[in-house]
């Protein structure tokens, strides 16, 4: 057991993988000779060799594409796209090929893949390496759509991600990458997906959110604490499918709601959320359901990015509406 950042608990999970089964595979640019872009990788091509740590020319439909091919075929790819920015030639594959693969063929075959990418912003980096497309992938049916939020579930999703029969688009916060360390412990053993978790018990007020804005969420949960307002945290953890059962328990209790995300707010996953939450739980709502997400714009350039994502502030605000509202 060793204090890791996320980055390590990724590189953790990618060796642990690799080692147990030899048909899981990388691929991706410059994830073998260098490492990765980020280094989640480092090393990996040295242990495992260049046959099952491959480094692909610059096309990512291509690295996608690999990956569906080889997932027919016995293999477990782990496929990077070096950022979340380049991601988009990449849904041809995941939307025609690797999420109906399963329906297509009656279930004779699977695609047991993991696309990862490092997402969204917070390390100022010029346009096209900040977005947050989870919303685009979590509206593909058969794709199984994860983010982690620490060390300790990165390696546990990542493990559980690879080892599903089916494609896993896996989104890495890497304004997370080196934000903390925790004790994690290389055993192999990987955390359920499709469940949200509590991060926190409250009874006034629930605060949903996925992925780095946890650390805001969790930062705001304890300032309102000291104004007396006990505030529940989930971490959605795996957006598609959706198991809402969490979220929607966590309401009927509290009755309040607020939910936070730095995607862009119109057609953002948020407002999937609110509208389970209007299904299951509205004669339970004491107020209005409230989002705290980015704006309807590309991410400005970096000294407008700490404006642009939802900060501490923000969240404290929209709760204490909550809160005077019912």
């Amino acid at each position: 057991m060793a204090d890791i950042d996320l980055l390590g608990a990724v590189n953790l999970a990618l060796a642990r993988a690799m080692q147990d089964d030899k048909t899981t595979i990388v691929l991706g640019e410059d994830v073998g000779a260098n490492g990765g872009v980020f280094r989640a990788t480092d090393g990996l091509q040295e242990k495992f060799g260049a046959t099952r740590v491959l480094d692909t020319p610059l096309a990512e439909c291509a690295i996608a594409g690999i990956a569906v091919g080889a997932a027919t075929q016995g293999f477990r790819p782990i496929a990077e796209i070096q950022f979340a920015g380049f991601i988009y030639p990449v849904i041809d594959q995941i939307l025609n090929h690797a999420s109906r693969l399963r329906n297509r063929t009656r279930g004779r075959l699977s695609c047991p893949m993991v696309l990862r990418a490092p997402y969204g912003g917070g390390v100022h980096a010029p346009e096209h390496h900040s977005e947050s497309p989870e919303a685009l992938f979590a509206h593909i049916p058969g794709l199984r759509v994860v983010i982690p939020s620490s060390p300790q579930r990165a390696y546990g999703l990542l493990l559980a991600a690879i080892r599903n029969p089916d494609p896993v688009v896996f989104l890495e916060p890497k304004r997370l990458y080196h934000a903390l360390k925790e004790e994690v412990s290389d055993d192999g053993k990987e955390l359920a997906l499709d469940q949200p978790v509590c991060l926190r018990q409250g009874r006034d007020l629930t605060l949903v959110t996925w992925g780095a804005s946890t650390t805001e969420v969790l930062s705001a949960a304890d300032q309102l604490e000291t104004e007396g307002i006990s505030a529940e945290v989930i971490d959605v953890s795996t957006l598609s499918p959706l198991n809402d059962d969490p979220i929607c328990a966590s309401v009927e209790k509290t009755g309040r709601c607020v939910v936070v995300h730095e995607a862009v707010r119109t057609g953002g996953f948020g407002a999937e959320i609110v509208a389970r939450i209007a299904d299951r739980s509205l004669t339970y709502l004491l107020a209005p359901v409230k989002r705290v997400t980015g704006y309807d714009t590309v991410m400005p350039l970096p000294r407008l990015e700490t404006h642009y994502m939802p900060g501490t502030q923000q969240i404290v605000k929209a709760a204490r509406e909550v809160m005077e509202l019912s």
